[in-house]
């Protein structure tokens, strides 16, 4: 039922709207946490094996 209320008066399009902003800003934040975490490993690497017994 298109705008439809809930208990607190508002349209469950309003609701259905505010849930997916939320779940794309999480997204965008386990994103970016999860790129900073590879980058921060590919760094390690690199500061691992230029330190490496040759």
């Amino acid at each position: 039922m298109s705008g439809a209320r809930d208990g607190r008066g508002r349209t469950n399009e309003v609701d259905e709207e505010e849930r997916k902003e939320k779940g794309v800003a999480l997204r965008v934040f386990f994103y970016i946490f999860g790129t900073h975490l590879f980058a921060g490993f590919v760094w390690l690497l690199f500061y691992v094996g230029q330190h490496a017994q040759k």
